[in-house]
């Protein structure tokens, strides 16, 4: 710049804010939290009449521990839910909840009684149900807190709780109405049980982890004398030593191949004696003999042995005749076919105890012999009854859950009486409890059930006249599955679920409220009372005092009444399922309470994969049992979160992510727009690198809506324009902000937040940033009040609205600070505001063909000039004034009916039909179009930088004509 010419720079419309580059999350954020809870925004919200309700009906966490990575993916995406709902004009509600029965918070009483040396059994039930009680509500306490951090709107001040009086009461009464119906029994089958918990598990509370154990090969001798098999053993084999002494029979495959094989010499040490006979499957006996030590020259196969060979044989128990045994295994064991016994693994035979697996309990049941068949040996802890010869008081687990010593007692024994042939450790999957951590195992014990095959006796049959029925109809006819995988894995659970084991044997939780006559069996029809006037005496009375009531002095003599003779009634005290507690939600959340649905139906449930086998099937199958139908429309599941390389989070590995920690480091918006980002409805990764590149996103984005805040400054409605008198260029934005529009609406009604946020984002930082801005930045800041100034602050207050509506149910403080920084004042805020309608005729498909071929041929000069850049033969595009030549007459009238070179960023643009000499600079992927660089010829104008003819002659020193007029 001359010494004489002036500086132009204060002439420019600069943009203006005051909203900072540097976010400061972790510090601003909680000041958002305060100012919300004072105006009100959530009731504020629910004052807005005419609105269609939407309600996403919560899934309980548990109350118990700080949150972890998955409480955050989850509680965001239902609140990216909530909040695009009430954006597109919904009234929507969310009530948070919580489970607070149950075990995990009564290992943690008990877990404090231990450090104390307190004895559990010798407190009152009730002081110890209260001090579960405490312990729950100080866990809500800190959760709500610790959600409420990460923005999570909804109805905070009422959320629901299960062990709340009114919500114990309706519980009771959901579980009568199965005691009415007709689907209650009581039963005896094998259930997965927990020796250390002493208490029933459903599938849901169980999670699968590796285990070592023992692995035996055990004899069986044929007890009948008229066969010349007399002399012959089967070979069974079990990787639950424990079970042998529990073992009723032993059963065979109808189609499969068995052989008598003869043992001909053993090794040093072998259980097997020359002349042994065994017999075994085929297809296995190679390997049994392996295992046995016996090499192939020690065995030979004697001929083939037929399946009514074998129906016509007994079988001795390997401790028959023990010295010892009081005639405990004397009686001769069952011998027959079955279904399940496969030539693939083990000996081609099964060995079978009724009480310990459920193939063996059906198989006697549909045969009606289970009374002959199922034993009590095992106790609630795991122990065999001491009375048990031989192995009386021994445990299956010890109290920490590991290995105990009744397995090897076992195997010592079966050595001892010769009924062992080989021995070994397998390390195989085996379930375990997901609270404890400690092995399960399957034990025969009276539970209560809710029939899902039974007739339910409630006239509601739309669906179907059993709980399976209408279960599986609803699945198909009521329901809508995101995605629809989720669909698949709930209608294969419950088409082949057993019947729902209802009963714990705990203290902490809602009682199975209900009577049964003394002397009579489960099958008696009057074995269960069925009386409405007891059932309304119970339901009154825990709404007001809550379910302790029922563990109180003269609770039978009261709920009974004087209606019955209370010597003749036995109260029931096992507690209900956890999961009968949240399957139970729709009743007292959605039906019950004034924010809650009109037809007690949830419009989405949402939560992770695992509760297809947890609260979706809970909440499907209690609800099919009460209401026969389904209590949601919409199914929403989500993944689980693993780290950087994709492992699952351990802090034993030391790669978990910690909310708070990320929080702290990032702010809350961080954590959502990872939400956002990632496919939910797969597993998806987290981890510090990851982590840097969400936050490099929002920095991109934050900068967008940085120039546009600036760049509206001051912006009146007397600025604005009509779409008809706009430039090409802005109504192509326009016309981009209308699909836009459709998509993101199209995405947040289907709970596909990555592909809104992605949309968006690449709108902004691709078409608006690095397209739209670009070009427009020199109009902005160089104009003076013209048409083509005004017209971009007019969009860019559209798109303002827009974007910072679109955007504010993922960043749900970073878009309040942006309309904040536009819109101040007290009651301002954007979560306030709806989505706003877009006007249809802004969609405009010719000019969008139009401006795509403009938009590629730009892409040929942009590289063009890049190369010049990079060689250094100039420093900025503005130093251009390229020839562009095209071969598509069309396309050459389309550039020269708009400023080629404004949208080019070049002072000046040449465009011709003239054919492309061969050194112009081609994009392969687009053909016909060729750039020729020559530099722009002129001055360098002191205000737009433009290098042009005209500077200097309009009047104003060191400026061009469009910048003299500006400056007036």
């Amino acid at each position: 710049m001359c010494a004489e010419t002036p500086d132009y720079k204060e002439t420019l419309n600069l943009p203006k804010t005051d909203f900072p580059m540097r976010a400061g999350l972790p510090k601003r954020e909680p000041a958002w939290l305060e100012r919300w809870e004072k105006i009100g925004v959530y009731d504020r919200l629910r004052e807005k009449e005419g609105r269609t309700p939407f309600t996403l009906h919560d899934g309980p966490p548990y109350a118990n521990g700080h949150l972890h990575i998955g409480h955050a993916l989850n509680k965001t995406i239902k609140d990216m839910i909530v909040r695009s709902h009430q954006m597109m004009g919904h009234d929507a509600r969310y009530v948070p909840g919580w489970d607070c029965h149950g075990l995990p918070i009564e290992w943690k009483i008990e877990e404090q009684y231990r450090k104390k040396g307190r004895d559990k059994d010798a407190v009152d039930i009730v002081e110890f149900r209260q001090e579960c009680r405490k312990f729950a509500e100080g866990w809500i306490d800190i959760q709500r807190e610790e959600f409420k951090r990460l923005g999570i709107t909804g109805n905070w001040p009422a959320p629901y709780i299960t062990m709340d009086y009114h919500a114990e009461a309706v519980i009771a009464e959901e579980f009568m109405k199965f005691l009415m119906n007709g689907t209650l029994y009581q039963g005896s089958k094998p259930v997965m049980w927990s020796p250390v918990e002493k208490t029933a598990l459903a599938e849901a509370e169980v999670e699968y982890h590796d285990k070592e154990s023992f692995t035996i090969w055990v004899k069986f001798k044929v007890a009948n004398e008229d066969t010349d098999l007399k002399d012959a053993q089967v070979v069974i084999w079990t990787t639950t030593p424990w079970t042998i002494p529990s073992n009723k029979a032993v059963v065979y495959g109808a189609d499969i191949a068995y052989g008598l094989y003869e043992v001909t010499g053993t090794p040093e040490e072998s259980w097997a004696n020359v002349g042994d006979r065994f017999l075994l499957a085929d297809n296995l006996a190679a390997d049994v003999m392996t295992r046995a030590r016996l090499d192939g020259d020690m065995w030979t196969r004697v001929r083939d042995v037929a399946a009514d060979e074998l129906a016509a044989l007994d079988l001795k128990h390997p401790l028959h005749g023990a010295e010892g045994g009081e005639g405990e295994w004397d009686d001769l064991r069952d011998f027959r076919a079955a279904p399940f016994v496969t030539d693939t693994e083990g000996t081609g035979f099964v060995h079978c105890a009724p009480s310990h697996g459920m193939e063996e309990f059906e198989l006697y049941r549909d045969l009606g012999m289970l009374e002959s068949v199922l034993t009590y040996n095992v106790m609630d802890d795991g122990g065999f009854r001491a009375d048990l010869p031989f192995f009386g008081g021994s445990y299956i687990l010890n109290r920490k859950g590991k290995e105990g010593d009744a397995n090897k007692k076992i195997i010592d024994k079966l050595v001892e009486v010769g009924g062992l042939l080989a021995r070994g450790k397998i390390k195989h999957s085996y379930p375990h409890s997901w609270r404890s951590k400690a092995p399960i195992i399957y034990r025969n014990t009276p539970q209560w059930f809710a029939s899902v095959d039974r007739a339910v006796g409630d006239g509601q049959d739309t669906l179907g006249t059993t709980i399976r029925e209408r279960a599986l109809n609803a699945i198909d006819q009521e329901v809508k599955w995101w995605p629809q995988t989720g669909r698949n894995r709930l209608y294969s659970m419950i088409e082949a679920r057993p019947d729902w084991v209802l009963s714990r044997q705990r203290a902490w939780g809602v009682p199975l409220t209900c009577f049964v006559r003394k002397g009579k069996l489960p099958t008696d029809p009057d074995f269960l009372l069925r009386d409405t006037a007891v059932n309304a005496r119970i339901s009154e009375a825990f709404e007001a005092e809550g379910a302790d009531c029922w563990y109180m002095d003269g609770a039978k003599e009261r709920f009974l009444g004087g209606d019955y003779n209370v010597d003749e009634w036995e109260q029931v005290f096992d507690v209900l399922d956890v999961w009968f507690d949240s399957g139970s939600t729709h009743a007292f959340v959605l039906r019950d309470r004034e924010d809650g649905t009109a037809d007690g139906i949830a419009d989405v449930y949402m939560e992770g994969t695992d509760q297809h086998r947890g609260w979706f099937h809970s909440s499907l199958l209690q609800s099919c049992g009460t209401n026969g139908r389904a209590p949601y429309r919409n199914v929403v599941t989500h993944g689980f979160t693993l780290d950087e390389k994709g492992n699952k989070m351990s802090k034993s590995l030391g790669n978990t992510i910690v909310p708070e920690e990320v929080i702290k480091q990032y702010g809350a918006d961080i954590l959502r727009l990872w939400v956002a980002q990632t496919d939910y409805t797969a597993d998806q990764r987290i981890g510090p690198e990851i982590l840097k590149g969400v936050a490099d996103s929002y920095r991109r984005l934050r900068n967008t809506m940085r120039f546009m805040l600036g760049s509206l400054s001051e912006f009146t409605e007397a600025d604005r324009v009509d779409v008809a008198d706009m430039p090409e260029l802005e109504r192509w934005v326009l016309h981009r902000l209308a699909e836009l529009d459709h998509q993101v609406r199209k995405g947040y009604a289907e709970f596909n937040f990555q592909g809104v946020f992605s949309a968006i984002f690449n709108f902004a930082t691709v078409e608006l940033s690095a397209f739209y801005f670009d070009i427009r930045k020199d109009a902005l800041y160089c104009d003076g009040d013209t048409l083509r100034r005004r017209s971009a602050r007019t969009v860019l207050d559209i798109l303002f609205h827009r974007l910072t509506t679109w955007l504010a149910p993922v960043l749900v403080f970073t878009m309040e600070e942006v309309w904040l920084e536009r819109f101040p004042g007290d009651d301002s805020s954007v979560h306030l505001i709806d989505f706003a309608d877009t006007p249809a005729d802004w969609l405009n498909e010719p000019l969008a063909a139009k401006w795509a071929g403009v938009r590629d041929v730009r892409r040929v000069v942009t590289a063009a000039l890049e190369i010049q850049r990079t060689d250094k033969v100039i420093g900025a595009s503005l130093e251009a004034a390229p020839v562009v030549h095209v071969r598509d007459a069309e396309v050459v009238e389309a550039l020269k009916s708009v400023n080629f070179a404004d949208i080019c960023i070049t002072s000046t643009i040449q465009v011709t039909n003239d054919p492309m000499p061969a050194e112009a600079f081609r994009l392969p992927e687009i053909e016909g179009v060729g750039v020729v660089f020559e530099r722009a010829e002129g001055e360098k104008c002191q205000r737009c930088w433009k290098i042009l003819p005209d500077v200097g002659q309009s009047g104003h020193d060191g400026v061009c004509g469009r910048c003299s007029e500006a400056l007036g």
